[in-house]
């Protein structure tokens, strides 16, 4: 199931307790880890996958009686209580040096827990290089001018978390200096061509839809 780039001990792929993906990206995304760390739960799915995680972080109390005797070398209890599971195995990798993070299976089952998991990615990108990759498409924080490369067509949506002016470039429909006040005014854009700008000092999550 999973090939494995040489670890340089700077990256992590995150498995949420979500819908575990399905489109070729985010499963690429996994085949190809240096380092996989699976939030409590999630490690059931993801070793009935056939994956063997290298961390398993969490309460650890959804963790199968099986898989919690065959991987109990590399299972790290965090009991917690003012955190999910997924800042936990966010601090988990931070703490071991690993700043670039994507996390999968990070939304769907449950519609709170989406929510929750897609704001929080703009508390990680202070200390980390942090995306989200879902079966649509990616989530990325941002907190100052940023480019993305694109496509004419893209489907660009905006979501500001703290009310800060937004100025965007190379969208079809443009926002200059514009106050988001809720999160539904930033959706259903589209890019123009290979890249658009956004640029703000606050924290905005940019989220890009797959091509076909």
């Amino acid at each position: 199931m999973r090939s494995g780039k040489r670890d340089d001990g700077s990256t992590a792929i995150i498995v949420a307790n979500g819908n575990y993906p399905r489109h070729p990206l985010p499963l690429s995304v996994i085949e190809q880890a240096p380092y996989i760390v699976c939030c409590d739960g999630a490690a059931n799915h993801f070793i009935e996958a056939g994956g063997s995680p290298d961390a398993i972080v969490g309460d650890c109390d959804s963790i199968s009686f099986e898989n919690r005797i065959r991987f109990a070398d590399r299972i790290f209890p965090d009991g917690e209580q003012e955190s999910n599971d997924l800042t936990k195995s966010v601090r988990f990798c931070l703490e071991r040096g690993r700043k670039n993070i994507v996390i999968v299976a990070g939304t769907g089952l449950r519609e709170d827990h989406t929510l929750g998991n897609i704001s929080l990615l703009a508390d990680y990108q202070v200390e980390a290089y942090v995306k989200m990759i879902t079966d649509y498409g990616i989530f990325t924080p941002i907190r100052s001018r940023t480019t993305f490369h694109s496509f004419a067509g893209e489907q660009v949506s905006l979501f500001s978390i703290d009310r800060k002016p937004i100025t965007t470039t190379g969208l079809k429909y443009p926002i200059v200096n514009r106050v988001l006040d809720n999160w539904w005014q930033g959706t259903l854009n589209e890019s123009l061509g290979d890249s658009f700008t956004v640029d703000s000092c606050g924290k905005v999550i940019v989220f890009q839809v797959f091509g076909c």
